[in-house]
């Protein structure tokens, strides 16, 4: 009895470290800002294309990020509280183009269940920042 103690007691020791040097976790906002470093907001747009749009990021009830290589787009929706970065995001388009109003509707990632919609808004572009020299 006296060896469970003591493993026990040892195992809770080792244990401890792990919770100290645990990193808070980051707000959405903050993983957003993250994403965006170095980059420089341009004037937003009303639609973008799909063909560019080669990866989509969600950021809990913030923003939708496009990304299209050498540029950044996000998307702030009117009903952000939505979005849930585990969700899968289904979008009609009705052309090439993602646009300002159109509709997202969320799917939850384990039996595809309906979650709710966001509408889109404008699509504020980011750019990397060039170097002066």
């Amino acid at each position: 009895m006296k060896k469970l103690i003591l493993a026990l007691s040892a195992a809770s020791l080792l244990a401890a470290p792990a919770v100290v040097s645990a990193k808070p976790k980051q707000t959405p906002e903050q993983k957003l800002a993250k994403l965006l470093e170095g980059r420089v907001a341009g004037k937003p747009v009303s639609c973008i294309s799909l063909m560019n749009a080669r990866d989509t990021q969600v950021f809990d009830k913030t923003a939708i990020a496009y990304n299209s290589g050498s540029v950044i787009y996000v998307n702030r929706p009117k009903n952000a509280a939505s979005l849930d970065d585990d969700d899968i995001l289904v979008t009609e388009t009705h052309g090439s183009q993602l646009c300002r109003m159109d509709l997202v509707r969320l799917h939850e990632r384990t039996g595809m269940w309906y979650s709710g919609f966001v509408s889109l808004d404008e699509f504020v572009p980011y750019r990397k920042v060039s170097d002066p020299g």
